[in-house]
């Protein structure tokens, strides 16, 4: 008979093993606040306003179910579609705009060629301390075509200045005040992860002859693409979660932002001044399946630009 000879490489696995159970489970320990916080602020919420969505308030007869008609009624409303169609509009504009802006700002800043970088740092991540009501309201006085300060320089050159709280401009108008908002923090996560980078990447690559443009068109920019990727998504959610500055200007131009501006004011009115929460809860839902949709469908382009 041959005896069953145990192998060193066996014991070994087999003390391991619990040891790397353990710290799984520390790991999971450690994820713990997290998921409840997920689940608390999003994943209990959501199935809340679905709830609250199958129902509908009678004159007659208090809360009644009322199915999907809630949902489907939420899919026909043109007052929403028309929110989405400028969110849509605003995201397409202010989004690339925001990029190349923050972009332009953080190579600048890592060009090494700026004396004192710090202030001009501070300077540009100083805005996004504003909060975007003060933020809606000091644009809002520099818009004035007679007494803000885009009409008093245009009078100096005799000319008429651009309404920028009409219905034709109001779009731009968010635009300026998002990006002159948020610029500086995108700066920040670009300059971030552009001083991480090794310098001899640069160093290599100016011995070979290559300008600053295309080191940074060809070096910089492609090793910050998950920097870039998650910038977009968090802009884009902005973008499409649009209210702050809305539900602002609503009370200084209520003839140009209506209440259905936005999905997000449509929200809101319907919840706190229509008083219809149930619709306001499949409205809501509605909006957040439409923002997952379009986030994941910009996610799975950065993860193949990532790829490359």
């Amino acid at each position: 008979m041959t005896a069953a000879v145990a192998s060193p490489s066996n014991g070994i696995a087999s003390r391991n093993k619990p040891r790397k159970e353990r710290l799984q489970h520390i790991g999971m320990l450690w994820c713990l606040p997290y998921v409840i916080v997920f689940l608390g602020g999003t994943i209990i919420p959501m199935v809340y306003a679905f709830y609250l969505g199958l129902f509908k308030q009678q004159m007659i007869g208090g809360e009644q179910f009322a199915g999907l008609a809630n949902y489907i009624r939420a899919l026909q409303d043109p007052l929403l579609w028309d929110g989405f169609r400028r969110v849509l509009v605003y995201g397409i504009i202010q989004v690339p705009l925001m990029t190349v802006l923050s972009l332009l700002a953080a190579l600048m800043l890592d060009s090494q060629r700026i004396k004192h970088v710090a202030i001009p740092r501070i300077l540009l991540f100083l805005p996004y301390a504003v909060p975007n009501v003060i933020a809606a309201l000091m644009w809002s006085y520099i818009y004035g075509t007679d007494y803000g300060l885009l009409g008093q320089f245009f009078h100096l050159f005799n000319a008429q200045a651009p309404d920028m709280m009409s219905a034709d401009l109001m779009i731009f108008g968010f635009v300026n005040i998002s990006t002159w908002v948020s610029m500086g923090y995108n700066t920040l996560i670009y300059y971030s992860s552009l001083r991480a980078l090794p310098e001899e990447l640069y160093e290599s690559a100016r011995m070979d002859g290559a300008s600053e443009f295309r080191i940074a068109w060809s070096i910089k920019i492609p090793q910050i693409r998950s920097s870039v990727v998650m910038t977009l998504l968090f802009n884009i959610i902005y973008a499409l979660q649009l209210f702050n500055t809305p539900s602002m200007m609503q009370t200084i131009a209520p003839e140009v932002v209506s209440s259905y501006y936005t999905p997000n004011l449509y929200t809101y009115s319907l919840a706190f001044q229509g008083q219809d929460i149930n619709y306001a809860a499949a409205v809501s839902l509605v909006v957040g399946i439409f923002t997952m949709v379009i986030v994941s469908l910009v996610k799975m382009l950065g993860n193949k630009w990532e790829e490359k």
